[in-house]
């Protein structure tokens, strides 16, 4: 079930030269601009880069097994 005031903005870091997801709920009158500025300012670089890392990643046990008949 979804949260309905609940927006997805793209914005893009400029250290990590690609666009990041950020979820959140704002007040009616908030700048969206500057929320927008503030979470670039606030990307954590490093965890991005190795969640990214860890997501593409097979781990060791987990390839998928072929059935001998």
């Amino acid at each position: 079930m979804a949260i309905p005031n609940v927006k997805r903005f793209r914005p893009f870091c400029p250290q990590c030269n690609e666009n990041f997801t950020v979820m959140a709920v704002l007040p009616k009158d908030a700048n969206v601009d500057s929320f927008l500025a503030d979470a670039v300012a606030r990307h954590d670089h490093k965890a991005f880069k190795e969640a990214k890392v860890a997501m593409n990643k097979v781990r060791v046990g987990q390839q998928k097994q072929k059935k001998a008949k």
